[in-house]
């Protein structure tokens, strides 16, 4: 594969890989049949859009994409036990995983139950004394003082907690990748179900709840009543789909950008305490759904109080939700403290067994299991495989993977626990988690790592830079990145556009903190572009634009704009440079 611009070894060690060949002619008939801009065109090829759906895919709207609920299996009986629940009075358990998608996909039952007059109980197992999903104790003890326990983000694998709640029915609403046989509940809906046929299998747990609360309000319309408004639910969905790494396709391209639109509205006491705890003073993107609130509700999850981020999200009252918020921000900053440490060590682990391998992977005694996931995921992004990391205690290890796209990690991980080799282990395509035996690890890692291989992981360059192509200062607009945004929201399946501006001048630099760079380029007739470049000085990008010496330099990274004191500039996010 040619390099781009030539480049086969950037500042930050990477090469870069242009559009290919199909992508720039799909691009370039696309601008002459529409009209519309290159650099939009060229995005929305490489997203696989033909010119013919180009339109449309710019204004996603939930009435054209939104599934019919009843296509997943067991969707009737789990809406008319809900409602069977409400009319009858029964008391109700809401049994959650303790993530982002598991307190949204709660906060989204508490929220409608309560405005059709119901208060339901929650309950969020904690990470490290009870582990992920349900378990026979809590279901025990729920189905004792319940009539109606709902599992959400959890409880496809669950067949012997399910089996322990006597007395109670249990509906499981996951999207977690299904076994051979279901556990013993009443209705399980799971778009990833061993006998679903896979069209929906890119929900996350809260758009599954969402499609059930839907079927609800269909079910309530035919025998005459109403329930509550959805669409003002879908701040919930949103957050939940980009949090949890869904692919941003189909109807997830919808929920999200309804869900910010919502979301920009202040309605949810406990959103809006998270948005003014974390300074977020703009309109919220899917950036900042992945990257600011995200892990701040994740925090309590994590390494403090698992339920947390649920109570929040479900709060209606602003002074108790303000008080949660500065708690999950100060377990956010406690969590990349911890996390800082195991990632160093992990990293170093991870580079002496080699970082070109299918599989990334590395253990350590006692790294704390709440910040596993966030350091696979870091390491993933670094190399381009598929990461686990695991943390032992005692004789065994629980650890956390992240996958790439195209490489399918929790069915691989699910295939090793059939095979023995891990205690237990699931996830979806592109997370999951794990136990393994102390004795077991290194044959299962190596087991994994055959497994991946077959499915491509290793493939691809570890440090290639995949760009959309190349743009002028020019033409680098603020119409130009709505335009763009238009083809958004981005983040999993669904790369940001990348641009490259090619043989510029450094103007003015400077650093910004401890670690970050500020600097204006150009390209020596006429207009000037300002750029930011996070974490600068953690490498080589800050030292050597800093002393150009006038050297000119290839700069790639992503446009976005930047509202400062009434003012919309062009600002580039830097995130990669080469020397011209």
């Amino acid at each position: 594969m040619v390099s781009y611009l030539g480049v086969d070894h950037s500042l930050t060690g990477r090469r870069w890989i242009g559009p290919s060949v199909e992508v720039e002619r799909m691009g370039e008939a696309m601008a002459q049949r529409t009209g519309m801009a290159r650099p939009l065109c060229q995005t929305l090829a490489r997203l696989g859009v033909p010119a013919e759906e180009a339109a449309g895919y710019l204004e996603p709207t939930l009435r054209d994409l939104l599934p019919d609920p009843r296509s997943l299996r067991d969707m009737e009986p789990a809406a008319a036990r809900l409602l069977a629940a409400l009319k009858a009075r029964q008391r109700i358990a809401i049994f959650a995983d303790y993530d982002v998608d598991g307190g949204t996909s709660a906060a989204l039952l508490l929220d409608w139950l309560r405005q059709m007059g119901h208060d339901a109980t929650l309950y969020v197992p904690d990470r490290i004394d009870e582990g992920y999903g349900p378990n026979v104790p809590a279901m025990q003890d729920l189905a004792v003082r319940h009539d109606l326990i709902v599992c959400v983000d959890c409880g496809t694998l669950s067949h012997e907690p399910i089996a322990a709640a006597k007395g109670a029915d249990v509906v499981v609403l996951d999207h977690h990748l299904g076994g051979e046989t279901l556990p013993p509940a009443l209705a399980v809906v799971n778009p990833n179900r061993q006998d679903e046929d896979g069209a929906l299998a890119h929900l996350c747990a809260a758009a599954v709840v969402f499609l059930v609360l839907v079927e609800c309000g269909r079910q309530l319309r035919e025998a005459g009543a109403r329930g509550p408004d959805l669409m003002g639910m879908l701040d919930l969905v949103a957050l939940a789909t980009v949090a949890d790494v869904a692919p941003l396709k189909g109807v997830n391209r919808a929920l999200v950008r309804q869900g910010l639109v919502v979301m920009g509205r202040r309605a949810r006491p406990g959103l809006v305490a998270l948005s003014d705890v974390a300074r977020l003073d703009t309109a919220p993107s899917s950036y900042h759904l992945g990257f600011v609130l995200g892990p701040r509700v994740n925090a309590g999850g994590r390494i403090g109080q698992a339920d947390l981020g649920a109570r929040l999200l479900a709060s209606t009252n602003p002074h108790e939700a303000s008080a949660m918020a500065e708690r999950l921000d100060q377990l956010n900053s406690e969590r990349r403290d911890i996390e800082a440490s195991v990632r160093a060590a992990a990293l170093e682990q991870a580079e002496e067994r080699g970082l070109d391998a299918p599989l990334v992977w590395a253990a350590g005694e006692g790294w704390h299991p709440g910040v596993v996931g966030i350091v696979a995921s870091r390491i993933k992004e670094l190399t381009n495989r598929p990461a686990i990391v695991i943390g032992l205690d005692g004789d065994e290890g629980k650890g956390s993977g992240r996958s790439v796209s195209g490489v399918d990690l929790g069915a691989s991980i699910q295939r090793l626990a059939s095979e023995g080799l891990l205690i237990k282990g699931g996830g979806h395509k592109m997370a999951a988690g794990l136990t393994v035996e102390r004795g077991k690890l290194e044959e299962a890692m190596a087991r994994l790592s055959d497994l991946l291989a077959k499915q491509g992981a290793g493939e691809g360059g570890a440090a290639d830079l995949k760009l959309d192509g190349m743009l002028m200062p020019g033409a680098a607009t603020p119409e130009l990145i709505e335009l763009l945004e238009k083809a958004g929201p981005f983040g999993s399946g669904a790369p940001a556009p990348r641009f490259v501006f090619p043989d510029c001048q450094i103007g003015f630099c400077r650093r910004v903190g401890d670690s970050h760079l500020k600097v204006s380029f150009g390209d020596g007739m006429g207009k000037k572009i300002d750029a930011i470049c996070f974490g600068a000085y953690d490498g080589p990008i800050g030292p050597a634009i800093e002393q150009h010496g006038g050297k000119r330099f290839h700069l790639a990274g992503k446009l976005e704009i930047n509202e400062w004191g009434g003012r919309r500039q062009v600002q580039l996010r830097l995130e990669d440079a080469a020397p011209a």
